[in-house]
């Protein structure tokens, strides 16, 4: 069998995969991308048919292309897609080495030689550097609260792609983040009774005094941050570019229908329980939403900017029934739920990287991408050296980093 080799192998096709090639190919470094389906797979399949990016157009994008490129105005919100398109494009814009329908099986190191044998179902290739750019969304995650075979019908937010989809009834909605709120009240807009449980949370302001919330997090240095504030690693954003974009407000929703739930907590014999935490979840939301507002004032009045004023964002509206006299067990069948969608997010799945790079959750251990195995690196995960990381922009400055280490790693190996 032919070995194909390569100084560096890149495993993945999506916004991290490309962003890697260019600052590869900028660098000088001879490279292939892999990827086991088509450029940006999981916009194409694996989310719902309305989802639209959730930051403006300007801003959740590379440097080196513009959403106009395929149609998108700056201020819009691209739909899949287009965000499929854009992607395509700049693969073309960079000429990146792709290869699309590569599936990749094994990646081990070499004895006695600084490179790695990986196995792919399109051969063997002998690499110096893997680059792991498959993200943080792999694997869809249920937790083993109601049993699979279950009457009721379960499915993952990765697989939900529109109301049309699921039975005659009510749906329950378990997660507060962008996917579960966003599913939710599409749901709800469609004509189904939604029940929406709602975990820990931020709900930052969709725009404020004129800025869109990814402006004010760049000029607040909100993006740059380089760790997440203790106790706050699980708690998900709910934010929306739906519908032209809006500030996602659960009590909103709950007075268009949609009842609120607390934390599910456990089942049993038909009957979902969920944890007393209903108003403290929103309030702590609430509270988010409201700093990012002070902050704002703050900056606009000691930078004198002439941007207008808009108090009537600071009202927080009354609290609904949901949240004064919350459920704490729901019996389906009597609520008539013949849904139930889990936006309880992903776990990553390395099986196919046979190096001594992953904790006891099967998380990468690294810094900035680089790890403790010479040659092995990960590129697009949430956090990798600061808060905008996992977003189209971060993933395209993380990945010069690594690049660059590539390059003076391989300096180093030259000079032997």
């Amino acid at each position: 069998m032919t070995t194909h080799e390569i100084e560096t192998l890149v495993v993945g096709g999506g916004q991290a995969g490309l962003a890697m090639s260019e600052h590869l190919s900028n660098a000088g470094s001879s490279h292939v991308v892999l990827e086991r389906l088509r450029i940006a797979e999981r916009w194409r399949t694996e989310r719902w048919d309305s989802l639209v990016a959730n930051g403006p157009a300007w801003h959740d994008c590379f440097p080196g292309l513009h959403f106009n490129e395929v149609g998108i105005d700056g201020e819009d919100f691209a739909p899949k897609e287009k965000v499929v398109d854009y992607f395509e494009a700049y693969a073309k814009h960079i000429n990146a080495p792709i290869k699309c329908g590569v599936n990749v099986i094994k990646a081990t190191r070499n004895y006695g030689k600084p490179t790695f044998t990986v196995e792919t179902s399109d051969g063997l290739f002998e690499a110096n550097n893997i680059v792991a750019a498959t993200g943080p969304f792999q694997s869809p995650v249920i937790p083993p609260i109601i049993p699979s075979d279950d009457s009721v019908h379960q499915l993952h937010s990765n697989d939900y792609h529109n109301p049309q989809q699921l039975p005659n009834g009510a749906v329950m909605v378990v997660g507060a983040g962008s996917s579960g709120a966003q599913i939710a009240d599409e749901l709800q807009r469609s004509g189904k009774q939604v029940f929406l449980s709602v975990g820990p949370h931020d709900r930052p302001p969709r725009r404020y005094r004129g800025q869109d919330f990814v402006w004010w997090l760049g000029v607040l240095g909100k993006w740059d941050a380089q760790t997440v504030e203790a106790g706050r690693e699980h708690v998900t954003i709910s934010v929306s570019g739906a519908y032209g974009g809006h500030t996602m407000d659960f009590r909103r929703l709950a007075s268009e229908g949609v009842t609120l739930l607390g934390l599910t907590s456990s089942y049993n014999n038909g009957v979902v329980t969920f944890a007393d935490d209903l108003a403290h979840n929103i309030a702590e939301g609430d509270a988010n939403y409201l700093s990012v507002l002070k902050e704002a004032d703050e900056y606009i009045k000691r930078n004198g900017l002439n941007l207008p004023e808009e108090p009537e964002a600071h009202v927080i509206g009354p609290d609904p029934q949901s949240m004064t006299h919350p459920i704490r067990s729901l019996d389906l069948r009597d609520a008539g739920i013949t849904s139930i969608i889990w936006a309880t997010g992903y776990s990553v799945n390395y099986d196919w990287l046979d190096a001594d790079v992953l904790d006891a959750q099967g998380k990468p251990i690294h810094t900035r991408g680089v790890t403790n195995e010479p040659g092995v690196y990960f590129l697009g995960l949430p956090w990798q050296s600061r808060r905008g990381s996992a977003f189209i922009w971060g993933v395209w400055h993380d990945a010069k980093f690594l690049a660059d280490h590539i390059a003076t790693q391989r300096l180093y190996r030259n000079r032997v």
